[in-house]
């Protein structure tokens, strides 16, 4: 039998089932969304999936409800939100429903559930204080979903229901987002590789456009490049490559005596026609033309 209903509790609503909810109606787009604690909704029956309500965790049977004593826990004792197991039973559906490549599905997957899932599983649980996001808890995904909710003395009695399906769409492209630039970034490694091979021993790395290269970088072991040149609509860039995510420091800095000049005052510090900008702070640079800004990489390579 298809599934004809997605069944969560009705109420007031929380980031697990609201995220449950946004990879299970991709799935299943025809089911009815039900809000319900009814015992006739969410007993398990073959047309139905039922999360974050029912005391029990079934597979066989669709439900999937982490309230219950024991409850479960993934295989290094944290704990599952309803989203967590939503997503570690259908997460890869969901994927192939997005045309996730299926040679990069199982690393998105466990991707996104380290970055995104398991952090909403935790706060859930109240196994992490949502105080360790120190002064940007305000700001927490958990956080944020929460402001949708009604205001306490709103007495309109389908206001939950009306702010769960109103939140629904709000947490689908974020989810979408999120995977959309994990794919990206699988896409972009193999191109940066190639381009890491293709620059053998060079300190540039030249790329066919802006994109995503750290992770490839640290892949490819080439601490020896220094600089990244890429095209930029009918310009060309010259970048320097941070040391990590955590800071601005890189492996090497653009020439001190470039540093904020632009047009002709850059063309006479660098001696190279075409040049048209480069930033005061060093990391990036801009020329007309491939030839200009390959010449001012070589440059750039020499004094660092």
């Amino acid at each position: 039998m298809s599934i004809s209903y997605l069944v969560t509790h009705s109420g007031g609503f929380h980031a697990d089932e609201l995220l449950s909810s946004a990879i299970l109606t991709r799935l299943y787009p025809d089911a009815q969304l039900q809000r319900s604690r009814d015992r006739q909704w969410i007993t398990p029956a073959p047309d139905r999936i039922i999360y974050d309500v029912g005391g029990d965790f079934d597979r066989a049977a669709q439900i999937f409800d982490h309230h219950q004593r024991p409850s479960p826990l993934r295989e290094d004792g944290q704990p599952f939100s309803s989203f967590g197991l939503i997503w570690a039973e259908y997460g890869r559906a969901y994927l192939t429903a997005l045309a996730v490549p299926e040679r990069d599905i199982e690393a998105i997957h466990d991707k996104f559930d380290t970055k995104f899932v398991l952090p909403i599983d935790l706060l859930d649980n109240g196994a992490v204080e949502p105080s360790v996001a120190g002064p940007l808890s305000a700001l927490t995904l958990p956080a944020l979903l929460g402001s949708l909710k009604p205001v306490f003395d709103d007495a309109n009695p389908t206001a939950d229901d009306e702010a769960f399906l109103a939140a629904l769409p709000i947490v689908t492209a974020l989810i979408e987002a999120e995977i959309r630039t994990m794919t990206a970034k699988a896409r972009a490694r193999s191109i940066v590789l190639a381009a890491i091979e293709a620059a053998g021993s060079s300190a540039i790395l030249e790329l066919p456009m802006g994109m995503p290269y750290g992770a490839a970088l640290d892949q490819a072991g080439a601490d020896h490049i220094l600089f990244v040149v890429c095209p930029r609509g009918e310009d060309w860039t010259l970048g320097g490559i941070k040391l990590s995510n955590d800071t601005f420091e890189q492996r090497a800095d653009l020439p001190a005596a470039w540093a904020g000049l632009t047009d002709a005052a850059l063309e006479a510090a660098c001696g190279v026609a075409g040049a048209k900008f480069c930033h005061n702070a060093r990391f990036i640079a801009v020329a007309d033309s491939r030839e200009a800004i390959m010449k001012m990489a070589e440059i750039a390579v020499q004094e660092a």
